[in-house]
């Protein structure tokens, strides 16, 4: 039986998280050509191009595609294989790339990153703030915190904490436009949107469910950006109790709808679909759990 060529699916794999040939080669401490010979020897191998090559780009083709996350995992294994043989003593070290909604990783994440390095000097982060969902493999990223009601998916997710959804509207709003009693009233009102959420669903008491696309005068892909214009008694709106609770809390936006639920959303620590974790990886994780675990 022919041995895989297990430094060129590496290869391969760092390739595809750096994007070009020539950042691999200086993450790896490799020559371009040493890298560009392990390429081509791994498409020779499998018949296959696994890029597309111009003077200025690098894509995968379909096949790399299909291959880069099998590629990610003989590479995260072989990682975590001679991490795990050195001394279970030593303390962790090396970076984590960990990716947040916007918001939130400026609100509860940021603050306390300062508390995990402290904790662990030998750990550096990234820290990826977008609230776009990305592809963890593709990224590169170790672990994620999302606040949705996730689909199906090869990732492994752990739920940390409910998160409550308001329907919301400044007193000056309210006075001027009236205060809707039932859901389906929101489509004469003034709505401010959130870009992830074009599509609002409510169920009342008795079990009834109501769902519309809301409408007004602001589209955003941040809670935070609406929060002038909610202020300023420009619209209604559905916000999550981390971004509108303080203002909750002041009176400076009042809750409707009190007796209507939109669908249940939580935080979630999502990472990719390899068990096999670095140390440095379990640390984080372990501190996030206990961080935000029901805890919001």
């Amino acid at each position: 039986m022919r041995l895989p060529d297990f430094e060129a699916w590496a290869i391969f794999a760092a390739v595809v998280e750096h994007r070009s040939f020539s950042a691999a080669a200086r993450a790896l401490s490799l020559s371009k050509a040493t890298v560009s010979k392990a390429v081509t020897r791994l498409e020779a191998q499998l018949g296959a191009s696994l890029f597309h090559r111009t003077s200025r780009t690098v894509s995968l083709t379909e096949t790399g595609k299909a291959l880069a996350p099998r590629a990610r995992r003989i590479l995260d294994e072989a990682v975590c294989a001679e991490e795990e043989a050195r001394d279970a003593a030593r303390a962790p070290k090396g970076l984590v790339r960990l990716a947040a909604p916007m918001t939130f990783g400026l609100q509860r994440v940021a603050p306390v990153i300062a508390e995990f390095l402290e904790a662990h000097p030998g750990i550096s982060i990234d820290l990826m703030l977008d609230d776009r969902t990305i592809d963890l493999v593709e990224q590169g990223v170790d672990v994620a915190l999302r606040i949705a009601r996730l689909p199906d998916s090869s990732l492994r997710a752990r739920r940390l904490a409910p998160i409550r959804a308001h329907v919301v509207a400044s007193p000056a709003y309210l006075n001027r436009h009236g205060r809707p009693q039932h859901p389906a009233q929101l489509a004469e009102h003034r709505c401010l949107r959130y870009a992830n959420n074009e599509t609002w669903r409510f169920t009342g008491p008795g079990g009834e469910e109501v769902t519309l696309k809301p409408a007004g005068p602001l589209r955003t892909n941040s809670g935070d950006a609406m929060l002038p214009a909610l202020r300023a008694g420009l619209g209604i709106t559905l916000l999550p109790d981390f971004i509108v609770g303080a203002d909750l809390a002041a009176g400076t936006v009042e809750q409707v709808l009190t007796d209507w639920a939109a669908p249940p959303i939580a935080l979630h620590l999502v990472t990719p679909p390899n068990p096999l974790r670095p140390a440095r990886v379990e640390a984080l994780i372990a501190f996030l759990v206990k961080q935000f675990a029901q805890s919001l």
